[in-house]
């Protein structure tokens, strides 16, 4: 195991920063970790809002089992799923996750669009109004993304999510049952495989003291793992955490890799640098977490940018030097996905109980 990551902490909302500035510190950070903290102030979502959401979360998967149940996760990607119902590693994992999780796709005038339990039913609004903070947030990440990349129009991120159209964006509420309440779990398994996010960004909001997410370190280093805390030096005192913003592989193809999407992990252990930190894995843990997409019908062609086409050039001439097959020969001559096809793909991969059945039926989904 290697040291607490060293993920840069970035403010977005600092009073008279220079919008460039930042848009580039957020670039250089997606290029070499995949992960950058967002301080939160309370100026972009406040403490408040989030506590509550994490309330409605312990309260929803306390609910009775047949209420969960009966919302059960479908294949377009909403709904309950329960413990070992997800395989994020099927590779490596003898089980699946030890974990519970909630999927909120749009709600419509406050409404969800899809069954949810009784008890959550009186607090439909605000969970409405969370998923839209999210969004509002993840587009302004997206229009300083076309910024710092030098994009033409720097819009053009931000445009194609615009939150009206149909899309894979989710809102997921997450539960891990302490390793004392789970016999099942031997040491050598993790509470959530290892994995990269399937979508544009990912916000991730956590708990003080509730430890377990790990990335995997960088080439060459590539086998160890290190601790991300949830409250890095220097954000002790803020409201709330800061908020955890990784890049996605929808977005890293989009930008034919320049742009890292981080492979990591909920470990069932607690790692020493996390606890330095004063964070543990004996308790239950809970996260919540907006993924965000692109419209569906959104056609992953080239990005209009210098900078990526630079990066893209390279990759291709190391290709071609190393007389390989991939990287970016293959990213030039690669076929043209929308976003709902690039998901489909990577949801298959995850439940793969619910596809089991063969059905080629294409709907939406941490």
């Amino acid at each position: 195991m290697a040291g607490t990551a060293k993920i840069p902490i970035i403010d977005i909302s600092a009073e008279g920063a220079d919008e460039a500035k930042v848009a580039q510190e957020l670039v250089d950070a997606a290029v070499e970790y995949g992960f950058i903290y967002i301080k939160n102030t309370g100026r972009d979502i406040p403490a408040e809002q989030i506590d509550h959401i994490f309330d409605l979360s312990r309260t929803l998967f306390g609910s009775e089992l047949e209420e969960k149940q009966r919302c059960k996760i479908e294949k377009n990607n909403q709904g309950w799923s329960g413990m070992h119902t997800e395989t994020l590693d099927p590779k490596t994992q003898r089980v699946g996750d030890f974990k519970e999780a909630f999927n909120f796709g749009p709600f419509e005038n406050g409404k969800a669009t899809q069954p949810i339990p009784s008890s959550l039913e009186p607090h439909q609004a605000a969970l409405a109004a969370f998923r839209s903070a999210c969004h509002d947030l993840c587009q302004r990440l997206l229009q300083l993304f076309g910024i710092g990349l030098g994009v033409n129009p720097p819009s053009f991120f931000s445009t194609a999510h615009a939150p009206h159209l149909p899309s894979g964006s989710i809102l997921r509420l997450l539960y891990y049952p302490p390793p004392s309440s789970t016999p099942s779990l031997q040491s050598t398994d993790v509470r959530a495989g290892a994995h990269s996010d399937y979508g544009s960004i990912t916000l991730l909001f956590r708990l003080r003291g509730q430890a377990g997410l790990e990335i995997l370190n960088p080439v060459p280093s590539s086998s160890s793992w290190s601790p991300v805390p949830v409250t890095p030096p220097g954000t002790e005192h803020d409201p709330a955490p800061p908020i955890l913003v990784n890049i996605g592989d929808l977005l890293s193809y989009w930008t034919n890799g320049l742009l890292r999407s981080t492979v990591h992990r909920v470990s069932s252990s607690t790692a020493t640098g996390a606890a330095e930190n004063g964070e543990s894995t004996t308790d239950p843990r809970y996260s919540v977490v907006y993924f965000c997409h692109p419209a569906n019908e959104t056609p992953l062609t080239p990005v209009p940018s210098a900078r990526v086409a630079a990066y893209n050039s390279k990759t291709h001439a190391d290709a071609v030097a190393g007389d390989s097959n991939d990287g970016g020969a293959a990213s030039q001559q690669r076929k043209v996905l929308t976003a709902a096809e690039h998901l489909q793909t990577r949801l298959q991969a995850t439940y793969l109980q619910m596809y089991a059945d063969g059905s080629d039926e294409k709907e939406e989904k941490k």
